[in-house]
């Protein structure tokens, strides 16, 4: 019983640090102009540690690591709109992540760029929605190329690491 407790404590512990992490690259991700002029572009920091999490923790964890980062992150810095927009994004995302990092042959890189698209078109979805006009896709054409560039360097850099961290766990 022992054991099982030590590894319980040892995944909270895991787990904390990784939501405080994605709080850290949130932070230093919004001092960070990506795109002067374009609203709504940044690199996606925190995408590379839920791509973490997916692959060395499990999908649950993961999508609670994205609750849990979305919501302190929108009390920390943002508001009740922010964490909506920031919730639709890594919803969509998570469950496109997830689901290719299930399929046989799918690179972390793939997966990661599929992610930063996908965070996209929650978001612009979202808009859609509240302000009911189509004419924001126009818009969502340029964050889907924004997403998978930005989501291929947070893919290289969480791939570096996940290969990095497979090579300790041995």
């Amino acid at each position: 019983m022992a054991k099982n407790a030590r590894k319980q404590t040892e995944r909270i512990a895991l787990c904390g640090l990784l939501v405080s992490l994605m709080l850290v690259l949130g932070y230093v991700e919004s001092l960070i102009p990506v795109a002067v002029g374009i609203p709504g572009i940044k690199l996606g920091l925190s995408n590379g540690v839920l791509l973490f999490a997916i692959y060395l923790l499990d999908i649950p964890t993961a999508f609670i690591l994205m609750v849990l980062k979305v919501g302190l992150s929108g009390l920390l810095f943002g508001g009740v709109s922010a964490m909506m927009y920031a919730f639709a994004g890594g919803l969509v995302s998570m469950i496109c992540m997830s689901l290719l990092s299930r399929m046989k042959g799918v690179h972390p890189i793939t997966v990661s760029m599929v992610g930063g698209v996908a965070h996209n078109v929650g978001q612009v979805g979202l808009a859609m929605l509240m302000l009911h006009t189509p004419k924001l896709l126009y818009y969502m054409a340029i964050l889907m190329l924004v997403g998978l560039v930005t989501g291929a360097v947070t893919g290289v850099a969480a791939s570096s690491v996940l290969k990095h961290l497979k090579k300790l766990k041995k």
